[in-house]
């Protein structure tokens, strides 16, 4: 759609560091060293590991919750520096995750945010006791450094009455996100989580940004950067293009029945 040809009129560099945080700064050091036009991220890590190596290289995020109160941006509008590109989440998201997953779970009066460190961000939280409050939903964190800590926490979330599970924008949890749903599959904890592809592995539903979409977007970023545009001039989006899929599969294998109104409003239903 760009005119952009790989091999004849652009070059890709992949980096991926396979889920090791570790690994990043070394792989961002070795685009630095390339002189590359542009590093695109895929996340807060990734983010934090460009901006650190280098301020004048620019850099095109995706998939970041809060760019501004993660300091990667002085404004939405106006970015600053050499950062700019897409966030993944709007005010109300986490408002919008208790008051879906308490339709499939009407009688629920607790749920779990499994989350790492730092997350979930501030703003998020607020949104999500806010919402407890106004349904009369008790919301507990529990806090995973790893998968290895996935299994001992749902099992603590059961034990404790929790009705269900909330995931937020979360790197570790993505990364590993099989094991999460089957592990809530195992305790039989129903999950709204925050993009498309835990669905697609098992989880229940999920109300989130498209990731293909804010990939797509961050391409005509690339563009513009490459045509000579500063970064820190192009104002940071936010997605536009939002996802309510429900998977029927595991709400009957949870013996869980999701409400037809809540089925008529899903965009995608995987049966």
């Amino acid at each position: 759609m760009l005119g952009y040809v790989e091999g004849r009129n652009i070059l890709i560099r992949p980096a991926f560091a396979d889920g090791n945080p570790e690994r990043l700064p070394a792989l961002v050091a070795e685009l630095v060293s390339a002189k590359v036009d542009a590093i695109v991220t895929t996340g807060p890590r990734e983010t934090v590991a460009a901006k650190r190596a280098t301020a004048l290289i620019p850099i095109v995020m995706t998939v970041v919750p809060d760019p501004v109160a993660q300091g990667f941006v002085a404004s939405l509008s106006r970015p600053g520096g050499n950062v700019t590109g897409l966030t993944s989440v709007v005010p109300g998201l986490g408002q919008k995750y208790v008051e879906l997953l308490r339709e499939v779970l009407p009688s629920a009066t607790r749920f779990v945010v499994v989350a790492t460190p730092p997350n979930p961000l501030p703003e998020t939280q607020r949104e999500l006791d806010g919402a407890g409050r106004l349904l009369g939903i008790t919301l507990s964190l529990a806090r995973v450094a790893g998968p290895d800590d996935f299994d001992r926490a749902l099992a603590r979330a059961k034990r404790d009455g929790a009705a269900g599970i909330i995931a937020t924008n979360d790197g570790v949890t993505w990364r590993h996100r099989k094991l999460l749903v089957q592990l809530a599959l195992k305790h039989r904890l129903p999950a709204i989580y925050w993009a498309r592809e835990y669905v697609d592995d098992g989880g229940l539903m999920t109300y989130s940004a498209s990731v293909a979409d804010l990939r797509r977007r961050a391409a005509t970023y690339v563009d513009k950067i490459l045509k000579g545009a500063k970064p820190g001039d192009l104002p940071v989006e936010q997605p536009t293009k939002f996802e309510l899929v429900i998977n029927l599969k595991t709400a009957k294998a949870m013996g869980v029945t999701v409400p037809p109104a809540l089925l008529l409003r899903a965009d995608k239903v995987i049966e």
